[in-house]
């Protein structure tokens, strides 16, 4: 089945086979003899109108000039293409000021829309292996976004100044999708819009305040994103802290359970009938694997809520934060549970050991003990894969990697439910 790509339609290059070149474009027929490719009879010679694309990471698409509309599929024969291969020699790739790719000719200093390399396409094979097996902990979001049009979807990215939540901001910003960056610096987060515009000045990014440690300032947050009347394909609860001392916030709960959990809990209440009216939609909470180091029942085996937000006598901060990560997937799973049958699914991610990001930057130990392992740990651009994994095959349940792991303290529908009504009763 057709998908119609979602572009902007005037991008420079959108005119009609015949029209005059603008800006020392080249016509395609010229451009594949300046690159040595003479064209030649094809049974998959393009209609009347059409014309032939590429995108930034080499992607071939049809436009229709007749019809003012473009798709991944070629209108004749219904096959998918990319580009094969490196730039002819003293070839180069540019992008103008409209955010369209067009290539320089050094050689017989000539410029064109068309991408020589369309000679070289070969077909993208439809049957693609399951994700879970296609990708590994080396890739990147890049890679398993190649070729992917997010045009249309919108996305909530909470902590998305830096660290995992900015490279998935990014990642998903370069492909299309429209990105709210909710950050608790107004000015940090307008850096990082700055940062993602820097590389393609077309993407659309916006930041949005959310402080996650006032339950007043998740609900103006809401408050504010409904005022838009967009539509939420996308919710990654990202945001956390880690190593922090103890405090209070506003609303008298220990600041690591508000935060990293509770904070999230009530984002996700206020945007749930934005969620389900966007359907399909997705929520990923990013988790941790030391989720696994913690208890949070009582002797009796009961939930226990002042293991939750400990008074300060009884608080450690590695506890906590482990405690908050285990709220994070008893909530993604009970609430993949109550929403998957209105089209809105949940995953929790561990994104990986190792990483260097500014979560340390609470207390000075845990700063020396990242600063002397960073040369053995992941970067960012391999960490975030776990989120774009769960965006595309998620199946609401906690992933590990790109392995489905199953924990002995998810499997309590009982320890499911109570959890989501205590957080309910914060």
């Amino acid at each position: 089945m057709r998908r119609e790509l979602q572009l902007p339609w005037c991008r420079g290059a959108g005119r009609k086979r015949g029209a005059p070149a603008e800006r020392g474009r080249a016509e395609p027929m010229a451009a594949l003899k300046y690159a040595g490719l003479e064209d030649t009879d094809s049974e998959e010679e393009l209609p009347p109108g059409w014309e032939e694309r590429t995108t930034k990471d080499g992607w071939v698409y049809y436009a229709n000039h007749l019809e003012e509309k473009t798709q991944w599929e070629h209108p004749k024969s219904g096959k998918r293409k990319r580009v094969a291969g490196d730039l002819p020699y003293g070839w180069e790739q540019e992008t103008d000021e409209n955010g369209q790719v067009y290539f320089v000719d050094h050689i017989n200093k000539r410029t064109t829309y068309l991408d020589p390399r369309l000679a070289f396409t070969v077909e993208d094979n439809p049957v693609k292996p399951p994700t879970r097996q296609k990708y590994d902990g080396n890739s990147t979001a890049m890679e398993i976004l190649q070729g992917r049009d997010l045009s249309g979807k919108v996305v909530i990215i909470t902590g998305a100044n830096s660290g995992i939540g900015f490279e998935t901001a990014k990642s998903l910003a370069l492909h299309g999708a429209c990105v709210i960056l909710a950050c608790r610096s107004p000015a940090r987060g307008e850096a990082a819009v700055q940062r993602i515009l820097g590389e393609w000045h077309k993407a659309k990014v916006e930041a949005m305040t959310l402080d996650l440690a006032s339950l007043q300032s998740v609900q103006h947050f809401a408050e504010a994103f409904k005022s838009k009347n967009l539509p939420l394909h996308i919710l990654i609860c990202n945001a956390a802290v880690f190593g922090a001392p103890w405090s209070l916030t506003e609303d008298g709960l220990e600041s690591t359970f508000q935060v990293n959990h509770l904070g999230h809990f009530y984002l996700v209440q206020l945007l749930e009938d934005v969620l389900r009216q966007s359907s399909p939609a997705r929520v990923v909470v990013v988790s941790s694997e030391s989720h696994r180091f913690t208890e949070i029942k009582d002797s009796s085996g009961k939930l226990d809520f002042s293991l939750l937000s400990p008074p300060k006598k009884e608080y450690w901060a590695m506890l906590a934060y482990n405690r908050s990560k285990l709220c994070n997937i008893l909530f993604s799973n009970e609430l993949n549970r109550r929403l998957s049958p209105h089209g809105v699914t949940s995953n929790s991610v561990h994104p990986g050991n190792m990483i260097y990001s500014s979560i340390h930057r609470n207390w000075w130990l845990y700063t020396l003990l990242f600063t002397l392992a960073r040369p053995f740990t992941k970067s960012m651009m391999g960490v975030h894969i776990q989120i774009i994994v769960r965006l595309l095959t998620g199946y609401g349940s906690f992933c590990s990697g790109v392995e489905h792991q199953a924990c002995w303290k998810m499997r309590s529908l009982t320890i499911l439910v109570l959890n989501w009504h205590i957080s309910t009763d914060s």
